[in-house]
C-alpha cells in the first residue's frame, strides 16, 4: 500500500490493489500528521455518514489522541479493572499508578467483580495522551456460551459510555484477539458491524492495531461491510 500525505490537512483519492481486493476510499480534511504521529501509521479512512468516519491504523493505542479533551482509547479490561497482561497493562503502565486508584473505586457488582463480561466503565486517562479510558471486557470466546453477543455487547456498551460522556473520538484495540483467543475474522464482523450502529454519533472512531496480521482483516473486513 502507498500513503501519500501532502501537508497536515488535505483531499485524498486513490485505489490500492491487492491480491485479494481493489481498497477504494477517501480521505477528506483529515489530520494526517495527528493520526500517525499519536498512533502509528498505515492510516486508512472509511466513511461511517456524512458526520463519521472510520479509522483504521497501524500503532500503539497508549500513545493516541485527538484533542486531550474530548477523546478515549478503550481498554480490553479483565473483570477486576486492576491491569492485567497485553494492552491492559500497557494502558495501566502508560497513565500511571492514578488510573489503577480510580479503577479501585469503581464499585464492585459482586467480589472480585467491577465490570462484568460485556459491560464498560469509563475513568479518567491521567497520564495518557486521551483524556479518559473506557474499559470493557470482552468474552473468552472458547469458555463464552455465546461470544458474538458478548463482544458486541462490549463494543456497544464502550459506545453507549462514550456517547453519555460526550466523547467525540475514540479509540479500540481488538477486543478479545489476543489471549482470549477470538479468531480475527469473526472479531472483526461483530466490531465494524457494531459500531456502524453509532454512525452519526461520532465524529470519529478509530481502531488503532497492534498487530499487522489483525489490522489487515479489520481492513479486508472494513471494504466488506462498508462499502459504498
Amino acid at each position: 500500500m502507498t500513503t501519500i500525505f501532502s501537508g497536515s490537512r488535505f483531499l485524498l483519492k486513490f485505489c490500492c490493489n491487492s491480491k485479494t481486493n481493489l481498497r477504494s476510499f477517501r480521505a477528506c480534511g483529515m489530520d494526517a500528521t495527528a493520526r500517525v504521529s499519536n498512533g502509528g501509521g498505515g492510516v486508512v479512512r472509511f466513511p461511517l455518514s456524512a458526520s463519521s468516519a472510520l479509522v483504521i491504523q497501524k500503532g500503539d493505542i497508549t500513545k493516541w489522541s485527538i484533542d486531550g479533551s474530548t477523546d478515549a482509547i478503550v481498554n480490553p479490561a479483565n473483570e477486576r479493572m486492576l491491569g492485567g497482561g497485553g494492552a491492559d497493562g500497557a494502558i495501566h503502565r502508560a497513565a500511571g499508578p492514578e488510573l489503577v486508584q480510580a479503577c479501585r473505586n469503581v464499585p464492585e457488582v459482586r467480589p472480585g467483580v467491577r465490570c462484568p463480561t460485556g459491560e464498560a466503565r469509563i475513568t479518567p486517562g491521567f497520564m495518557l495522551p486521551a483524556s479518559h479510558v473506557i474499559h470493557t471486557v470482552g468474552p473468552i470466546y472458547n469458555t463464552d456460551g455465546n461470544p458474538a453477543a458478548s463482544l458486541a455487547s462490549a463494543y456497544r456498551n464502550s459506545l453507549r459510555v462514550a456517547k453519555e460522556n460526550n466523547i467525540g473520538y475514540m479509540a479500540f484495540p481488538a477486543i478479545s484477539c489476543g489471549v482470549y483467543g477470538y479468531p480475527y475474522d469473526e472479531a472483526a464482523t461483530v466490531a465494524i458491524s457494531t459500531i456502524k450502529e453509532f454512525q452519526n454519533d461520532f465524529k470519529e472512531v478509530h481502531f488503532v492495531l497492534f498487530s499487522p496480521d489483525i489490522y489487515d482483516v479489520w481492513l479486508n473486513k472494513a471494504d466488506e461491510l462498508l462499502k459504498e
